[in-house]
């Protein structure tokens, strides 16, 4: 009796063991699916995981990620909203919300976000030179060019192989006339990518100043 009662608790902890190990390892498929670029299925296990687990953080961030990725802004930014009810202080929210609005075109509001984010993320999060080009971005959409310059700047020191980072730097310059430092830009975009037809452009508008 005793035996047959040690294989029934047995039993019951590799049932919840497995459920989840099954869990975990659904996430990460989900994970593996954004970054395969399989948006839509990894939407579609990130909304099982949450119809599961209300709460499971994870999710919600994979499924915002993925829903921007797949151009449904609209959605990624209910989704985003809804998952800081329970999450206020996840950065990773804060910013896929940031980007959610900034494709929408709610410049004040992704400006805000992505300003929370960077003074709150670590500098080592994947995502924080990201947030200061569309910080940039936004100040190129408002003409704030010295901003753009500023925030550009900083995107590219944090990943430096962007070209088209580069080639909006290189803008923000050139639109306040530092032609200069705007062709540096320029080259730095071109030395990426050879065929950018917009670098090339502003290069030559800007050596035609000088």
């Amino acid at each position: 009796m005793r035996n047959y009662v040690k294989k029934i608790v047995w039993c019951m902890c590799f049932a919840v063991l497995w459920s989840a190990y099954a869990q975990q390892a659904e996430h990460k498929d989900a994970l593996k699916l954004y970054n395969a670029d399989q948006y839509e299925e990894a939407i579609d296990v990130c909304e099982k995981e949450i119809a599961a687990n209300p709460e499971s953080l994870d999710s919600y961030c994979v499924l915002c990620w993925a829903l921007v990725a797949n151009k449904q802004y609209m959605a990624a930014e209910e989704r985003a909203s809804k998952a800081r009810e329970l999450f206020p202080y996840d950065v990773r929210l804060i910013e896929v919300l940031a980007e959610s609005k900034f494709y929408q075109g709610k410049n004040k509001e992704a400006l805000a976000l992505f300003q929370k984010y960077v003074s709150t993320a670590p500098e080592s999060a994947t995502r924080y030179g990201r947030a200061y080009f569309f910080m940039g971005e936004i100040y190129i959409r408002q003409a704030q060019y010295n901003h753009a310059d500023i925030a550009l700047t900083t995107s590219v020191r944090y990943d430096a192989m962007r070209f088209y980072w580069w080639s909006q730097l290189g803008y923000a310059r050139e639109m306040c006339k530092n032609y200069q430092t705007a062709i540096v830009a320029y080259d730095k975009a071109l030395s990426i990518n050879p065929s950018d037809y917009d670098s090339t452009r502003g290069k030559a508008r800007c050596e035609s100043h000088l």
